[in-house]
């Protein structure tokens, strides 16, 4: 027998996305609630198999909706009277309303895409999962395209504002576009318990490099300088963090590794310390991480 259980009442309450009705409270929850976002109501019948498919997947789609669409169930067994008034004659049928009055509908057991289509043209396209909206991101971000990427990034924590890959990801572009400031005021942002997430810690990472660059200028000075004295450490030191800056990862990678080969417990361990917080703010897939770490672990281990 198919009660509130079937259809996890009890995790949905919290969110209020999804509830059952009876026709006392059909007033309030469907046609008062309509109101604010478009209702579906969903009739059914404990002894109803097609009802018992229906659920889940009507209920996966209306999550998905992120609250732009409410699900509401009614028993027809023990509340007749409203399925009576809408004409039902057959179930699991779906009534839409919206404002107030019933919009759409459909009657049997549909496939999830037609119900995502349903909802579509109540709502509007649904979301892209946040997982793929993120990755897309990152994807515009390591083309370059740091307003391309801060805007797929803004729409992300439009829907979910605490994302933490998604407030890393907005704050590195900000870093990549050099607007700084507008980064720093990001990651203050950021709540406590997600701080120490990757994406975050990679763009603070970010930050203090491109921070630490803001100071040092030009690398055609320290190009020089690197030149005319080949055991200038904190020059070359510098020169990576510069070559950084201008997206130039090998090369700075080149630079650090260039000292440790030198000495490596130069400046207390500086260029290897250095060269993890540049893999850190590029992220352990990228290129020149992978490079960088070949390259220090050839030296370290050899």
């Amino acid at each position: 027998m198919r009660d509130a259980s079937d259809f996890g009442q009890a995790g949905n309450a919290g969110t209020g996305l999804i509830k059952d009705t009876t026709t006392a409270t059909f007033r309030q929850d469907v046609l008062a609630e309509s109101m604010n976002q478009p209702v579906l109501v969903d009739f059914w019948a404990p002894w109803c198999g097609p009802c018992k498919q229906l659920g889940p997947s009507i209920e996966k789609v209306v999550k998905a909706a992120k609250g732009k669409v409410k699900l509401v169930k009614m028993n027809i067994d023990t509340d007749p009277q409203i399925a009576g008034q809408l004409g039902v004659q057959s179930i699991p049928a779906v009534f839409a309303f919206n404002r107030g009055q019933p919009v759409d509908g459909f009657v049997g057991n549909l496939p999830e895409s037609q119900i995502k289509g349903f909802i579509e043209r109540l709502i509007g396209p649904l979301g892209a999962d946040t997982a793929a909206l993120v990755a897309e991101a990152n994807a515009l971000l390591d083309t370059g395209d740091a307003a391309g990427a801060a805007g797929v990034f803004a729409a992300v924590l439009a829907e979910e504002s605490e994302n933490p890959d998604a407030l890393g990801g907005l704050a590195r572009a900000h870093v990549t576009a050099g607007n700084l400031e507008q980064a720093r005021q990001i990651l203050a942002s950021v709540p406590e318990a997600k701080a120490g997430h990757a994406a975050v810690a990679g763009a603070r990472a970010a930050l203090e490099l491109a921070e630490q660059a803001e100071a040092l200028g030009d690398t055609a000075g320290l190009m020089r300088a690197v030149d005319a004295n080949p055991a200038d450490h904190q020059a070359r030191f510098d020169l990576a963090l510069a070559l950084n800056a201008h997206n130039q990862r090998e090369n700075a990678v080149d630079a650090l590794m260039a000292i440790l080969r030198k000495d490596r417990g130069w400046n207390d361990d500086a260029a290897r310390k250095q060269l993890i917080q540049f893999f850190e703010a590029w992220g352990p897939m990228d290129e020149a991480t992978l490079y960088g770490r070949r390259q220090l672990s050839a030296t370290l281990f050899s």
